[in-house]
């Protein structure tokens, strides 16, 4: 698995910031949690905005004053991982190993999602710093944590949205997996909803099926339509559906986003810099060849 792999999947497993019925909690709309209000706006900074140095000064604040929470070193740690600071991670999941066990007596729920989050986490770390193969006896705790939150409530969106995620990303990358049936479960148990129907538009871009992805991606940017994150991801699929469809407008269309999303590149983590110019310049040139 690479770099923008584990990244997206870090990113689309912390993203809890939807339309909350109940300040504090993202997604539930009964029994909610309190999170904490400086990781809450470095969620929004993140994937509303799309904009993470602004999400880097919230994230800062929340790691000195919003410390019972595993939520808060998860997301520091998927941070970390997205600018490529590979010394940050392991102690960020750590600390998010002990918050999650703080956690069990009064939540077991969220106190074994992010025992499982921080065995991911761990994971994510291992592949990049090793290799995949050291990291495969990871899985097996992220998957106990994750059955035993599932014992507590099984319809937990938080719950649902992690491990849906993780299904959604097993089955699109493995042979033999059923990605229909765990493209359902993710749009049936996990939320909110802009998040998930993101998550869905990546898989089917990977699937290659563009018009469905491009359904998926139109839909998420109603909610967040000044993401430059999501409209990169729309653009992706607006060239690889031009170049399905022999079909230059679709590609131009594509190119105008790339310009667009390199106009704010600086609000978006350093490793995404160069494959964006570099997308550009891929789809300018199958233009040329082409029209």
């Amino acid at each position: 698995m690479n770099l923008k792999s584990v990244s997206v999947a870090l990113a689309i497993a912390l993203s809890f910031w939807g339309n909350p019925a109940f300040a504090g909690d993202p997604f539930r709309t009964s029994n909610p949690r309190d999170i904490g209000d400086n990781t809450e706006a470095a969620l929004e900074a993140i994937f509303r905005e799309g904009d993470y140095p602004k999400a880097k000064t919230y994230l800062d604040k929340a790691l000195q004053t919003e410390t019972n929470d595993p939520l808060t070193y998860a997301l520091a740690a998927a941070y970390a991982y997205s600018n490529q600071n590979w010394q940050a991670i392991e102690p960020y999941a750590e600390k998010t190993k002990t918050a999650a066990q703080n956690l069990l007596a009064t939540d077991p729920l969220r106190g074994n999602l992010y025992l499982a989050m921080s065995h991911f986490i761990e994971g994510a770390h291992i592949i990049k710093t090793q290799g995949p193969i050291a990291a495969v006896n990871k899985l097996q705790p992220v998957l106990e944590y994750l059955a035993r939150a599932e014992e507590v409530d099984p319809n937990d969106p938080e719950l649902n949205l992690f491990k849906g995620y993780m299904e959604l990303l097993l089955a699109v990358n493995l042979p033999f997996a059923s990605p229909e049936q765990a493209i359902a479960n993710f749009q049936n148990n996990a939320a909110p909803e802009y998040v998930v129907n993101r998550g869905i538009a990546v898989a089917y871009r990977d699937l290659k099926q563009y018009d469905k992805a491009r359904e998926f991606v139109e839909t998420a940017l109603q909610a967040t339509p000044n993401n430059p994150e999501l409209q990169y991801l729309k653009a992706q699929i607006l060239y690889q559906q031009g170049k399905q469809r022999n079909d230059p407008q679709l590609v131009r269309d594509a190119i105008a986003l790339f310009d667009a999303v390199i106009q704010k590149k600086n609000q978006l983590p350093q490793y995404l810099h160069y494959p964006l110019d570099h997308e550009l310049r891929v789809a300018q040139n199958w233009l040329k060849e082409n029209s």
